[in-house]
């Protein structure tokens, strides 16, 4: 069948504190599983999706929560989508937006608002990084030549970076990419983006990024293949990502955050209509611009061990500064090896599992930039 109707049972719901007032109780309302060629994103009106990408093992598809929103004053390729687990043990990004879901009223929609909770469900059931019970695919890594088209690059990861370059690039100019450390990497709470050189854009982006209210916004380094967000800043998009959480927990100041950043950009952007307040660091002035593009910011583990830190993700430190041990429990009596700062700057993520394996970025010190 082309369609199939599935019903949601009404729920207790959060409100947003937007000019019209508290959002109204969700109604009794339907969910439809449709292939991606019978989305409609461009109507006026709401729509609540599950899009169906077939799976590669069972008899059956993989099932991606869609919500758009098209209000009256909707131009063609303007709009905004928020993405939540790219990465499937990233759980801050679904939260924030399963309540945007929820708390969006059609009647304060202005234009073309996209909210995909859980973009990488393969990855999500298996609750970790790739499409581990699949085809083994980090999605932030997938958006590469062929992607989904190239029978080499056919697996569930690769198509659905591909339904994200047919159906949601074409429709949307912002772009919002919610991320968490996982099990990798503890960071201190940031929205992040590239170096750009359009001058316009940049500054629409660091704007964009500043209304999250995060403690640290991180400049990152753009030589990884198959980025989501590079693809969509080369497409000339204002893009913003973040890292919100870690540990496979849900943090709520990240989830506070999550949200705010969404309801700011969308409001400041004229696709919904309220108003919209600073929050925590934005508010108090306090945000650091970390900047991580030179690689001499990174510390590899030089053997597989055991991570011990010592200082605080959000530390500043001096080079030469010695900011965590690496402990080889196989060689037990030798002196832990010194994780060094090649540079002045603020600890700006470190590996939150203690068994760490060789090669892996242990610590990261950026340089500020603020």
């Amino acid at each position: 069948a082309a369609e199939t109707r599935v019903r949601i049972p009404p729920a207790d719901m959060a409100f947003v504190d937007l000019s019209a007032g508290p959002a109204e109780e969700m109604s009794d309302m339907q969910r439809v599983i449709v292939r991606p060629e019978r989305l409609d994103l461009d109507s006026p009106g709401r729509r609540d999706y599950w899009v169906a990408l077939e799976h590669d093992s069972i008899w059956g598809d993989h099932l991606l929560p869609l919500t758009v929103f098209v209000g009256p004053e909707t131009q063609d390729g303007q709009g905004l989508v928020s993405f939540g687990s790219n990465h499937g043990n990233e759980y801050e990004g679904p939260v924030a937006l399963k309540h945007l879901v929820r708390d969006l009223r059609l009647q304060d929609v202005r234009g073309r608002i996209i909210l995909i909770p859980v973009l990488n469900p393969a990855a999500f059931l298996a609750g970790t990084r790739e499409s581990r019970l699949d085809d083994g695919v980090n999605l932030n890594r997938a958006f590469v030549d062929g992607a989904g088209r190239n029978p080499a690059l056919a697996g569930i990861t690769h198509r659905i970076a591909d339904f994200v370059r047919t159906y949601i690039w074409p429709r949307v100019h912002i772009v919002l990419d919610l991320h968490s450390g996982g099990d990798v990497a503890r960071f201190a709470i940031c929205a992040n983006y590239h170096p750009i050189d359009d001058p316009v854009l940049s500054a629409k982006i660091e704007e964009t990024a500043r209304w999250f209210g995060t403690p640290a916004l991180m400049i990152y380094q753009n030589q990884t293949p198959g980025l989501l967000p590079s693809e969509a800043e080369r497409l000339g998009k204002i893009t913003v990502g973040t890292e919100l959480g870690w540990g496979r927990a849900v943090n709520p100041e990240g989830v506070r955050y999550g949200r705010q950043g969404v309801l700011a950009a969308l409001i400041n952007n004229g696709l919904l209509h309220g108003s919209i307040e600073p929050i925590a660091h934005h508010r108090a002035g306090t945000q650091r611009k970390l900047e991580m593009v030179d690689r001499v910011c990174f510390i590899p583990a030089p053997f597989a061990g055991h991570y011990e830190p010592l200082v605080e993700c959000g530390t500043a430190v001096r080079k030469g500064q010695t900011v965590g041990l690496l402990h080889d429990f196989d060689q037990f009596d030798l002196e832990p090896y010194p994780c060094v700062a090649a540079l002045d700057g603020v600890v700006l993520a470190q590996a939150w599992a203690a068994p760490v394996p060789k090669g892996q970025h242990i610590v990261v010190v950026a340089k500020d930039v603020t």
